[in-house]
Order: C-alpha cells, then sequence, then structure tokens
C-alpha cells in the first residue's frame, strides 16, 4: 500500500489522495528527535524482581523495534541527507540543571515520563549510532515539542527550511508535539514510519493514524529517499 491510502483515520476515509512532496535542496531538514542514551539503556534482568522483570519484558518489542529498525532507518536517512548536502539537526531532553528545576511541568510529572537529564551527563546524549557531526545543530529542550521550548522555529527560518522530515521517540509524545507545533507554524511535516517508535506498537501506529493527512504525512523511508533529491 501506498503512503497516500495507509494510515487513514476516520477523517480522511475517502479523502484524495497527497500530491507528491517536492524537497528541494537547501529547504529540507532532517529533525532527529531524543534518541538518546537514557532510552535505549536496559538493565541486567538477572537481578530484576519480578515486577521489574515483567516492566523489562514489557518493553523489549520497543528495544528490538529500536535496534532492529528504527535506528538503522534513522542511519540511513542521516546518511542520505549529509551525502546530499541537506540540513540534518537533533532535538533531545536534557535540563540546564543538575536537580531539574528548569525542567516543565510535564517533565516534572509523577511516572514514567519524570526523568531528570542534566544536559552534560552521559544519560542525555544523543546515542553514538547517530552522534551529530561538524556543525550539525542540536537544540536542547524541557517540552515534548521541539519547538516549544527552543529556538528551533528561528533556526528553521533563519536556514530558510520548508519541509522538515521527522523521526525518532516517542512517537505518540515528542514526535507527535513536534510534528503539530511544525504544522501550526506552516511546516510542510513528513514523518517517517519505520524511523519512529513508542512504548506500545499499537500506540505508535495509532499515532501516526492520528497525525497523518492533518499534521503531515506519513511514508516509509524508502518512500521519503525516492523524493530527496542527491
Amino acid at each position: 500500500m501506498s503512503w497516500k491510502t495507509a494510515f487513514r483515520s476516520f477523517y480522511y476515509q475517502g479523502a484524495p489522495e497527497p500530491e507528491d512532496p517536492v524537497l528541494e535542496r537547501g529547504k529540507t531538514a532532517l529533525l532527529v528527535i531524543d534518541v538518546q542514551n537514557a532510552y535505549l539503556e536496559r538493565p541486567d534482568p538477572a537481578g530484576l524482581s519480578p515486577a521489574e522483570k515483567a516492566q523489562y519484558d514489557a518493553w523489549t518489542p520497543f528495544h528490538e523495534r529500536m535496534h532492529g529498525v528504527v535506528i538503522p532507518t534513522i542511519t540511513r536517512l542521516i546518511a542520505a541527507f549529509r551525502e546530499g548536502g541537506h540540513e540534518v539537526v537533533f532535538a533531545r531532553i536534557a535540563c540546564q540543571t543538575k536537580d531539574g528545576r528548569d525542567r516543565s511541568l510535564s517533565q516534572k510529572m509523577p511516572g514514567w515520563n519524570n526523568l531528570l537529564l542534566p544536559k552534560d551527563e552521559y544519560a542525555s546524549q544523543i546515542i553514538p549510532e547517530l552522534a551529530p557531526r561538524g556543525d550539525e545543530i542540536v537544540v536542547t529542550k524541557t517540552t515534548d515539542s521541539a519547538l516549544t521550548g527552543t529556538n528551533l522555529r528561528l533556526i528553521m527560518n533563519n536556514l530558510g527550511i520548508t519541509h522538515v522530515v521527522c523521526a525518532g521517540i516517542f512517537t505518540d509524545q515528542c514526535v507527535s508535539s513536534t510534528v503539530r507545533s511544525l504544522a501550526d507554524e506552516s511546516f510542510s511535516v513528513l514523518v517517517v514510519e519505520d524511523g519512529c517508535a513508542a512504548g506500545d506498537h499499537a500506540l505508535h501506529l495509532k499515532e501516526l493514524e492520528i497525525i497523518n493527512m492533518i499534521y503531515g504525512h506519513v511514508m516509509s523511508s524508502a518512500e521519503l529517499l525516492g523524493y530527496l533529491p542527491g
């Protein structure tokens, strides 16, 4: 099935197929969102309690998708964008203070989202496989949206970017929030399905369906690279 008919929500059943995107050198950027050490680390399962082991097992499909699909996909995207002379931009969650007092309320809420990631610590860094090179831009945020808590909007405008290709984690959280913000600022957004993941794959698929056709277009990396000028 083509990206033009896939991931259709209730609202877009039967809607006309979108036109092919026109990606121009100098106007297109890849935005890699929150693929950081903190989210890829795993404890030794041998030392876990039964409850901890159950949680470990629940996250195993996510880690399998990240290492088997998402990280290799983003690696290919980065290589293609660099080779074609297109901008590669990174966003990461990190706080400026050691105790995290500068974090947004959503990142202080009790539960899974309450991560303390000081900007200079290992956990907050982008994973080595995808590390930025040279003068590639990295924005640091304490918000879900990469636009809301940074100067990324200004950076993209200064670079002349009109089309943003999004990949990263988590599909239903920071990726979705960023896509919506970009769309509201009138950027054309393309989301790479095999370059994203959520903690639960059903959430990943549902969120793609929700954002597709209204906040951007969802396609595979192979489809996206078919439109990218070399």
